[in-house]
């Protein structure tokens, strides 16, 4: 619960907009894209991440809503692959950046997929 006993207000936030946001934080500096120490380790565990959407879900957010805030939109990915044609030195970053979202992307979908399975179960 929030301040003054409302509960929590979750809005979607695009990938590449805003370091609080519970994704992957990447700054941008005049000479590139710098990954911040914490957001390395975070890639070794998108099991903490489809999680965290998992209990979103369990809220009662909408599957399909939190589906797009995992993927990495289109738009983000053309102006990261213009990126990695400016800077080839993001190329490796950016593509285990995307490939971070799908692994947690597909973990979510199987625990949606548990989910399904134990609810028919009952």
């Amino acid at each position: 619960m929030g301040a003054g006993g409302r509960g929590l207000e979750v809005t979607s936030v695009p990938l590449d907009e805003d370091k609080s946001s519970g994704k992957l934080r990447l700054s941008c500096m005049a000479d590139g894209f710098i990954i911040a120490d914490e957001t390395q380790r975070e890639f070794e565990f998108p099991q903490r991440e489809a999680a965290f959407f998992y209990g979103l879900f369990l809220r009662g957010h909408s599957a399909e809503e939190l589906r797009r805030d995992i993927e990495v939109p289109p738009h983000v990915l053309a102006r990261w692959h213009r990126e990695a044609e400016r800077e080839p030195s993001l190329r490796e970053v950016l593509e285990r950046m995307v490939e971070y979202r799908r692994h947690v992307l597909a973990i979510f979908e199987s625990l949606i997929g548990f989910e399904t399975r134990l609810t028919r179960v009952q």
